[in-house]
């Protein structure tokens, strides 16, 4: 078993967590709320830590998932960041959604202190992180990906190295976009079903076992229907995660006019007071219209 500290215990961060503890690691977590860390040792025993660099102290392997990019250089800079107290050997994995930029960054600064860095954004939502059952898409060193694989397992469904250092990261990118167009599109749907006069369920159990169906239409064309969007993976975030794939479309020459439109839709959610909504929203904000 390993030596693990958890940085960031939000939705994902705290079951993710939870899941290594159970698996038989010995972690000790660190959260800028330092409530949500007594929380998470009540729950799941282990340790907790008052600065990333005390949590990450002796720790063989550091894992975060924190909010952004600032928030990302904040556990891993400065004397009290992550990287002062790890060992040289040890070994960095990023579970946070951030630019490629930040990943390069840090993977850099990381291998001047001798840490190893690897970038591993996950997909699979809230449900995903507290069944064990997310997608993680890694960038970095092989040597560096072969050691936290087994590690990631824990709580992974599928979990595949793309390519180097903020490869995992355009990965999760590649995954925002495609997520975008397929809740749009599921939107119009229902909302074309429902002018129509139809029933949005009968819809749905008949076009959902042809090519229609997908991951969005089977957890949440139910909760669309039913007006409820208390819960899922926020606006408020994925707009920062699509600001993260125009900007760097941007600078790729990659074309993105869907990402770019959906995510004017998000805004006009935002303006809604949905900022912290579900994505499947913008089913709402059509019937608004």
């Amino acid at each position: 078993m390993t030596k693990v500290a958890f940085l960031g215990l939000g939705v994902m961060g705290y079951p993710m967590a939870g899941h290594l503890q159970a698996a038989g690691h010995e972690v000790t977590v660190y959260n800028r709320t330092a409530a949500k860390a007594e929380a998470w040792t009540k729950e799941h025993g282990g340790q907790s830590a008052s600065t990333p660099a005390e949590a990450a102290k002796g720790a063989e392997m550091v894992m975060a998932c924190v909010g952004n990019d600032d928030d990302l250089r904040s556990v891993c800079l400065g004397d009290d960041g992550a990287f002062a107290g790890m060992n040289s050997g040890a070994l960095f994995v990023d579970h946070t959604t951030v630019s490629s930029a930040v990943t390069h960054e840090l993977y850099a600064a990381a291998k001047d202190k001798g840490i190893g860095f690897v970038d591993a954004p996950v997909s699979g939502g809230q449900a995903g992180a507290e069944n064990g059952q997310l997608s993680i898409m890694c960038g970095g060193d092989q040597a560096e990906y072969d050691r936290a694989e087994p590690v990631m397992n824990v709580y992974a469904k599928l979990c595949r190295r793309i390519g180097d250092s903020g490869a995992g990261q355009l990965t999760k990118m590649a995954n925002q976009i495609a997520i975008a167009g397929l809740v749009q599109g599921l939107s119009e749907a229902l909302h074309f079903a429902t002018k129509a006069g139809l029933d949005g369920r009968d819809v749905v159990e008949v076009i959902s076992q042809g090519a229609a169906g997908s991951w969005q239409m089977a957890n949440r064309y139910e909760t669309m229907l039913d007006d409820h969007f208390e819960h899922g993976f926020a606006v408020d975030w994925m707009r920062k995660d699509l600001a993260i794939c125009l900007s760097t479309a941007n600078e790729n020459g990659a074309s993105l006019p869907v990402t770019a439109l959906v995510d004017q839709f998000y805004k006009d959610v935002q303006k809604m007071g949905g900022g912290r909504w579900d994505t499947s929203a913008l089913f709402k904000r059509l019937q608004a219209t």
